[in-house]
């Protein structure tokens, strides 16, 4: 079985992650789920996107190092839209790493130096989501499946940026059953 330390969006820390992650664990696996806002929870992205802004995107970043360090290195890191930045830098940095999960979003892999070596990774999108195909995350998780074998895009249909979040009008329950399948079948394979 799988340890997954797992980051919230920018809406923070909600009901649809505890519900994913409680998902996860019925499958047996180990989810982390620290709080990047410490206690703050926000209405529309562009509300936690300005928390982030404001915190400043270093100290977010450190906050996720600083949730990992009392965890063992052989980590999947996960992370949901805003959460993908701590959870691809620490995939990249931390050494161990068994595997990465990206929702929503993807930056580069320059951003935080080379890709490990191997390293298996699966990035989760909609395909006609203005956030991750417009603002360049797709861009980066094409060029990062090109240049990785072990890396995989799942595109789903639809608009919606949060769509497996249960808790949230854009929840699509047909793409989260299939993102949720792939995302188990991911963790039992590296765990």
């Amino acid at each position: 079985m799988a340890d997954v330390l797992m980051f919230h969006h920018a809406l923070g820390p909600n009901a649809g992650l505890t519900a994913f992650a409680d998902e996860l664990r019925a499958a047996g696996h180990t989810v982390h789920t620290p709080d990047l806002f410490e206690g703050r929870t926000f209405e529309t992205i562009e509300d936690g996107v300005g928390y982030a802004r404001e915190t400043g995107w270093g100290e977010i970043l450190g906050r996720g190092e600083r949730a990992a360090e009392a965890l063992p290195n052989d980590l999947v890191y996960a992370g949901f839209s805003l959460g993908v930045l701590p959870a691809q830098m620490l995939a990249q940095t931390r050494a161990g790493a068994k595997g990465a999960l990206f929702f929503y979003s993807c930056v580069p892999a320059s951003e935080f130096g080379e890709w490990p070596a191997g390293l298996p990774a699966q990035i989760h999108g909609a395909d006609a989501d203005p956030i991750f195909m417009d603002e360049g995350d797709v861009d980066a998780a094409r060029e990062l499946v090109e240049q990785e074998e072990h890396v995989e895009l799942f595109l789903y249909p639809g608009d919606q940026h949060y769509f497996a979040d249960s808790s949230l009008p854009s929840y699509d329950a047909a793409p989260t059953k299939l993102l949720t399948e792939r995302v188990l079948e991911f963790l039992a394979r590296v765990g």
